[in-house]
């Protein structure tokens, strides 16, 4: 680009500026014009917030929120007061915690919560900055979303008495119990949208597209395979994002697409014992449902992305990665099937491991629905973590990514089993100090307070509630107090980190008995990762050792995605209602997109009879993976790596299981789960990353600068 280029593109990307402005105050002036309709409507004696919320495009608590007197009888008194989960300054006993079983706010006489860790005088009683994160923010939310904004959240408590107890016991009737059928094989397709490039076993067809719809995709593969296929992959081309700048957020363009008309095929209501019925509306991965119009056949369309990232590969390449991945499964499990997603296909396989014999033949019991949907709301999944300047230089020397190979499979050697048990504030404070760290290596999930120690400088070590349904940070300047849920392997590291340890009130919690329910599943799991890891490294550059590669991230994607599978989180539903029927969507759905045809509208289902919920499993090992990512010992190398075994300001980000550094490390890496692989290295100087996108952007140059330095581009 020369200058004259350069200065025209300047002046392409003001006009383009000035366009968005216009575009901004055209949309303020129709949601201003729009909720003034609103409350006109209001005045309607008979007005219902139902009614008004699909012809506005807006849910049911958007309606409220502009028109109160609209609410329904009784939900106000619904609706709980709230406080700040997190206080400014550590609370005296005239302060109890808002949403906690904090004594001093019980009956006289009651005792005190138990505290871990040293004594340290009270803080001053003037206002001190919250760490509301200058320096240490969540990540950004994707592009395709919009922003939470809002006070952070108050985590759930158990109830006091009779009510509480009551949420210890199991969901009658509902046990994982071992399958006594074997799991039918679906006929599949590989599809490149974008060179119309189809793989259906051993032969490969180039289909005409057309625009990509849907529909399209499905006449084109069925008039090459007339035999019927059940399930089609697109390896290449997202045809779901085609018209996405049609759209304001990605999954509008995806509901989109799934919804449109498809002639001869509507969407699937399900069958077998495998039963998912409905479209599954995700930003990048979707998954249309469809079945002929007669019933007689069904098919699915998925994005390979589920089980592992595509890099220029042809269809021919993924089709042999699946037939690895199966072959590999086979030597563990002789009726192994892969499934449509990893989820479903480590959820099958762990079926298959659950013993014949012994304490637990009969099955896994199923958590009240009370303790689940409490883990749900307090149970986090991976770090994700941006530390913005000051807490990083503004120009970083480097930066290091160095990525946890294989991590949630370190975490499966124990997990909770049995009916758990409550240990309140009380309890625990009455036991010896050698029966609370018993409690705090074993399973448990704990309510605890907690305050950051007064001269500390590095990193957050436990998770407080941010604003957003699901978001976390992780507290870190010195004096702030917040309560929070934690598992014990992340309160152990709070109390036991190399630097100096934390004040942690145990306000409730949560025990089970110590139980290996996913052992054998992870182990299988494991060494089935080694061999096509060793295939892949062992057959050179080859199209099967690509394969192989690609086959081994699969078994990855099984287990990750095995385990989130477990946590059962309150389901989705989506659906369209033709704008003629606007008074058919249900009264608790949000609006999610219309045209002038339908309107497509999503719902919560709550938690359905799902005889594999198991979110305490999933539970333990996210805090297990979390902790690691600040201390993990070596054993064998009589060391440690981890967040917390580098300088103070060193540490860029945290996403999930890799961590970013400003220096390298000298941490040992034996190819085993759980070892710290360099990934990528970036010289500098670099501007510390501001956002997720800039993150990835430098993550992505580091990785393939690193490539280069290792000869392996």
């Amino acid at each position: 680009m020369d200058a004259q280029s350069y200065t025209a593109a300047l002046a392409d990307l003001r006009g383009l500026r000035d366009e968005i402005k216009k575009a901004r105050a055209t949309l303020a002036r129709l949601e201003a014009q729009r909720d003034k309709q609103i409350g006109l409507l209001a005045i309607y004696d008979r007005a219902k917030a139902e009614r008004i919320a699909p012809a506005a495009g807006l849910s049911l608590a958007e309606i409220v929120a502009l028109v109160p007197a609209l609410a329904p009888d009784g939900l106000a008194a619904d609706v709980p007061e709230t406080a700040p989960a997190v206080e400014e300054v550590p609370a005296t006993p005239d302060q109890p915690g808002a949403g906690s079983n904090h004594p001093a706010a019980q009956a006289p006489g009651a005792v005190a919560p138990a505290m871990i860790g040293p004594v340290q005088e009270a803080a001053p009683a003037q206002a001190t900055p919250a760490d509301a994160r200058p320096r240490h923010a969540p990540a950004q939310p994707p592009a395709d979303a919009p922003a939470e904004q809002g006070a952070p959240r108050t985590l759930p408590s158990i109830p006091d008495g009779a009510a509480g107890q009551g949420w210890f016991t199991h969901t009658a009737n509902l046990l994982s119990q071992r399958p006594n059928f074997t799991q039918q094989a679906r006929s599949t397709v590989f599809l490149d949208t974008d060179t119309g490039v189809l793989v259906h076993r051993n032969q490969t067809h180039r289909l005409s597209l057309g625009a990509g719809t849907a529909a399209e995709i499905l006449t084109a593969v069925f008039d090459t395979v007339p035999e019927g296929v059940e399930r089609i992959y697109i390896t290449a081309g997202d045809p779901w994002h085609r018209d996405a700048a049609r759209y304001p957020y990605l999954r509008d363009a995806v509901a989109a697409w799934l919804n449109a008309p498809t002639p001869g095929w509507r969407t699937d209501t399900g069958r077998g014992r495998d039963r998912m019925a409905g479209h599954f509306v995700h930003a990048r991965h979707p998954v249309g449902r469809y079945q002929r119009d007669n019933g007689d056949q069904h098919v699915e369309i998925r994005s390979v992305g589920e089980w592992f990232d595509v890099d220029s590969d042809n269809p021919a390449t993924v089709r042999d990665a699946f037939v690895l991945l199966w072959q590999a499964l086979r030597r563990h499990w002789p009726d192994a099937v892969v499934m449509g997603s990893p989820s479903q296909t480590g959820r099958d396989l762990w079926t298959r491991t659950i013993p014949q014999r012994g304490q637990y033949a009969e099955g896994y019991a199923v958590l009240s629905e009370e303790l689940r949907g409490l883990l749900h709301a307090t149970a986090g999944q991976g770090r994700t973590e941006l530390i913005l300047p000051p807490g990083v230089p503004d120009q970083l020397p480097q930066l290091v990514e160095y990525d946890r190979t294989f991590a949630y499979a370190k975490h499966t050697w124990k997990s909770p089993v049995g009916t758990p048990r409550r240990v309140t504030a009380a309890t625990f404070a009455a036991w010896s100090q050698k029966e609370q760290m018993r409690a705090l290596y074993g399973c448990g999930h704990w309510q605890v307070r907690v305050t950051v120690p007064d001269t500390w400088q590095h990193v957050g070590l436990l998770p407080a509630p941010a604003p957003g349904e699901r978001a976390w940070h992780y507290p870190s300047t010195p004096g702030t107090t917040f309560t929070t849920w934690a598992g014990g392997p992340e309160i152990h590291t709070a109390l036991s980190n190399p630097i100096t340890p934390w004040k942690v009130e145990i306000l409730d919690g949560i025990l089970w008995e110590d139980g290996k329910p996913l052992d054998d599943w992870a182990k299988k799991l494991k060494e089935t990762w080694t061999n096509l890891t060793a295939q892949a490294h062992f057959q050179g550059a080859s199209q099967q050792s690509r394969a192989a590669h690609l086959a081994s991230r699969a078994v990855r994607a099984i287990l990750l995605y095995g385990i989130g599978s477990f946590a059962q989180r309150p389901r989705m539903v989506t659906g369209t209602t033709p704008r003629t029927q606007e008074r058919d969507v249900p009264t608790d759905a949000e609006i999610i997109g219309f045209d002038d045809e339908q309107i497509t509208w999503q719902k919560p289902t709550g938690f359905s009879r799902d005889p594999n919920a198991h979110p305490e499993w999933a539970a333990a090992i996210w805090s297990g993976a979390r902790a690691a990512l600040l201390t993990q010992r070596h054993r064998d190398d009589n060391t440690h790596a981890g967040a917390l075994h580098t300088p103070p300001g060193s540490v860029i980000a945290f996403r999930t299981d890799a961590l970013y550094l400003t220096q390298p490390e000298a941490w040992p890496y034996h190819h085993q789960p759980g070892d710290y692989l360099l990934k990528g290295h970036l010289a500098g100087p670099v501007s510390a990353p501001t956002t997720e996108e800039e993150l990835l952007t430098l993550r992505d140059a580091g990785r393939a600068a690193l490539a280069q330095s290792t000869g392996e581009a």
